[in-house]
């Protein structure tokens, strides 16, 4: 049998190969999407709050935004109510908000900050509600209506910055301040957008969404058809092509928002891979795809 045990020069060339990285993202601010298996897995949950933890301790101004999907899911069915969906979108009803209010802003936030505090980091945890964080309007699609689920109009940065100069993670649930036509009402919003509209008002350095799969593929059947770099302006093709279809098109669309308001680059990965953040941010080769502005140099 092979002994894989890895020795001090190995370990060596880790850390040699992750220190210019660290020092191009030092003091740089990077949005993260958490949601999938990664918050359902408890090793790749935990797994994914060291990662946290440690581009904190390097000097990296990290935003948490997370979902919440099975998590509410169960608590519905647990009251007996069945969900609905709009074009692949949940119909959010009052006592659907509750429940979303309830889970998201309550448990999930409140357990994902007792984890970074536990692994020896810094967390508040927000909710778009706080402080105006997030503002947003009622979301309809093809003018079918969603309920109290909103899109973004927008996002007062002051409250992250604020948190973010406080030395402290920021973990941030996507339930939004109504305006205009859901004045005083909390809606509902997708975390993969609103990740990258606050990646977008913090001018962010990258915007990274954790997803259950490898990244943008050629091939769909094929793993190992990662597309590892992609320019902005190759994203309309690859749609018009069927390379990205059904659910990547919203995430690719994410990566567009952020890229077009002046983030430099936005990044898909596997939250099923341990460490997968690290791998992602401190290697050479990383592990998902990055797509890059066309006018980003390097």
């Amino acid at each position: 049998m092979k002994d894989f045990t890895i020795g001090n020069e190995d370990r060596a060339k880790v850390l040699i190969q992750a220190l210019p990285y660290i020092q191009k993202f030092m003091g740089k601010t990077i949005v993260v999407k958490y949601g999938g298996n990664a918050m359902i897995n408890e090793e790749l949950k935990s797994a994914v709050i060291q990662d946290v933890v440690l581009m904190a301790c390097v000097g990296i101004r990290t935003v948490l935004v997370h979902g919440g999907g099975p998590e509410i899911e169960f608590m519905l069915r647990k009251i007996g109510k069945e969900s609905r969906f709009v074009k692949g979108l949940r119909y959010t009803d009052e006592e659907t908000m509750e429940i979303v209010q309830m889970v998201l802003a309550g448990k999930v936030n409140k357990d994902i900050v007792s984890l970074i505090q536990q692994a020896g980091g810094q967390a508040l945890g927000l909710c778009g509600l706080d402080g105006g964080l997030l503002q947003a309007r009622k979301l309809r699609t093809d003018g079918e209506d969603l309920g109290l689920v909103g899109e973004i109009i927008a996002v007062r940065t002051a409250v992250l910055e604020d948190v973010l100069n406080r030395g402290y993670i920021p973990v941030v649930s996507t339930v939004a301040q109504g305006t205009e036509d859901a004045m005083g009402q909390a809606l509902n919003i997708n975390a993969d957008t609103a990740a990258a509209q606050i990646a977008a008002a913090l001018g962010a350095e990258k915007l990274i969404l954790m997803t259950d799969v490898r990244g943008i593929l050629k091939d769909v059947n094929d793993p190992e058809s990662l597309l590892q770099e992609i320019r902005r302006g190759e994203l309309d093709g690859l749609i018009k092509e069927g390379i990205v279809s059904k659910g990547m098109i919203p995430k690719v669309d994410c990566c567009r928002l952020a890229l077009d308001a002046g983030v430099r680059k936005a990044h898909i990965i596997d939250g099923r891979i341990p460490h997968g953040l690290l791998l992602e941010l401190f290697t050479d080769e990383g592990i998902g795809t990055q797509v890059v502005s066309d006018v980003d140099k390097g």
